[in-house]
């Protein structure tokens, strides 16, 4: 009987098992993987899967507890009192005519060769931040109404990109814009005495924050805009998770 030798591979010449072949002590290779280390790899991927999972079902439970308990909501931090003004359109503006839109405010005047110029520019910001249907709205008053006529304040309005639909540039009487500005927004401005002022156009001191208002006329956050450790990307980012927050009372609580 002839007895034919299979011929040996190139690996098994050299002295090296082959392909699906046995190791002493070991396991069957497949694919140049050990059984034992092809089992190995198994474990981990189903551990991988269930990893996932339970990182899902965490994730899932987690939003479901953001939902049952959302933020707590914005205090209360004074009323806007009823006022009377003027708008860069000679349109008379009074706190009814906010009711019901959330807004936010500043205090400037034109003539300002300080932060007057950067705080519009950062109104204009948020302007175009938020979606031209949400109800919310910009004021910014004026503290220099003997100069900044309806006029004028168009014209700087325009000048810095405002859309005067949601973007009120208001004048008055001194007192109405106490009333408004000191009295139920929590804003500074004071005249600087012309003997005191290093500057023609240095006339007045006032806040540089933007204030939210809700649309029941109540001042519920203040935020600083200006300043060397500030940055406004951040604080506009906060100003429109504010405004969410309102957006989210209960229904009527706007109106």
């Amino acid at each position: 009987m002839f007895v034919r030798r299979r011929a040996k591979s190139g690996n098994e010449s050299a002295g090296r098992p082959g392909w699906g072949t046995l190791r002493p002590g070991g396991g069957v290779f497949a694919g140049g993987v050990p059984r034992s280390v092809a089992g190995s790899l198994s474990t981990v991927g189903v551990g991988l899967v269930l990893l996932g999972l339970t990182l899902a079902v965490l994730l899932a439970l987690a939003l479901v507890a953001v939902r049952r308990n959302p933020e707590p909501p914005l205090p209360v931090l004074g009323t806007v009192p009823d006022f009377v003004l003027t708008n860069q359109s000679g349109i008379a503006v009074t706190r009814a005519d906010l009711r019901g839109h959330p807004w936010v405010a500043d205090i400037i005047f034109t003539r300002c060769a300080g932060p007057c110029p950067i705080l519009t520019r950062r109104m204009k910001m948020l302007q175009d931040a938020l979606p031209a249907d949400r109800p919310v709205r910009l004021v910014t008053l004026t503290t220099d109404p003997a100069y900044d006529t309806p006029e004028v304040l168009r014209r700087y309005g325009e000048k810095f990109g405002a859309d005067f639909r949601r973007w009120w540039f208001l004048t008055g009487a001194p007192e109405q814009i106490a009333r408004l500005a000191v009295d139920g927004l929590k804003l500074t401005a004071l005249e600087i005495p012309e003997e005191q002022r290093s500057h023609p156009a240095e006339l007045f001191i006032h806040s540089t924050t933007f204030v939210l208002v809700d649309g029941q006329g109540r001042l519920r956050a203040s935020f600083e805009t200006v300043g060397e450790d500030v940055d406004f990307q951040t604080v506009q980012r906060r100003i429109l998770r504010a405004i969410r927050r309102l957006e989210r009372e209960p229904a009527g609580s706007q109106s």
